[in-house]
């Protein structure tokens, strides 16, 4: 159930990525994701903050891609890189922005594959879809939805991916339920996330950056590793990949739905 308070940050959350999805589309600069967020976003496109955005991509990806797929990427990882995707798969993105990991999947899985993007916000999903096309992704399909309501079947997609977007939902072990409700038997997640240190409160990682900024909404290590075991996930892990504030991490985020078990005889 949804509060006022909640209902304001999904605005603002709203908001701030409808005007970096604008800020890419008029030519003005690139996106911008992070504890400074709230000052602006990055004035000077070919410039990549080391913790956000495009340069946790290696240049062989970014080269793969439409400059403007680049220039909106918010993400803290690259969720591709544990993924494993393979030929054939179903993906599906939470919170594609831009549509760079949608598009990157779209050419892993291959013409027999899908690779869905779901986002919120009108106006990246109208840049994913011109990003997509520009790149020939014809596999790629756009949904617009809340991640905490994910407006597919029950076992449809092989794998969820997502790029530092969990951490700014209200609502996490709904996103985590939805996750599992989607996956198919055997299927996996592949996420990169910002995460706190297990010594920092609620209130610390508020000090750190505001919820928007990717920083203030972070699960901890041991809250992301709890929720997803209880939404009833195995081989659960959350590794630091790099440091993004005191006592903030990026991270990757893998775990499985179990396999159905065989009926008994």
């Amino acid at each position: 159930m949804t509060t006022p308070e909640h209902d304001e940050l999904r605005d603002q959350v709203r908001e701030r990525y409808a005007s970096a999805a604008r800020t890419v589309t008029s030519g003005t600069g690139a996106a911008c994701c992070g504890a400074s967020a709230a000052e602006g976003c990055c004035s000077e496109p070919t410039v990549l903050d080391e913790s956000f955005g495009a340069a946790r991509y290696s240049a062989e990806e970014r080269g793969e891609l439409p400059y403007a797929a680049v220039a909106a990427s918010l993400g803290c990882g690259n969720p591709l890189a544990v993924a494993e995707l393979r030929e054939g798969e179903t993906v599906l993105d939470l919170g594609s922005g831009g549509g760079i990991d949608v598009i990157l999947s779209a050419r892993r899985t291959g013409p027999t594959g899908i690779a869905y993007g779901l986002d919120m916000t009108d106006e990246m999903l109208a840049l994913a879809r011109m990003n997509a096309e520009a790149a020939g992704a014809a596999n790629a399909r756009f949904l617009k939805g809340g991640i905490e309501a994910v407006p597919l079947p029950d076992a449809h997609v092989d794998v969820v991916i997502s790029n530092c977007v969990i951490n700014l939902s209200t609502d996490k072990p709904a996103v985590f339920a939805e996750i599992h409700r989607v996956l198919r038997p055997g299927g996996r997640t592949g996420i990169s996330d910002v995460v706190a240190e297990d010594r920092l409160s609620p209130a610390d990682r508020a000090t750190r950056g505001d919820h928007a900024g990717c920083i203030a909404g972070a699960l901890s290590f041991a809250e992301y590793r709890e929720l997803l075991t209880t939404a009833g996930f195995t081989d659960v892990r959350v590794e630091s990949t790099h440091q993004v504030a005191d006592g903030m991490h990026g991270a990757v985020v893998r775990a499985v739905k179990p396999a159905d078990r065989p009926a008994a005889h």
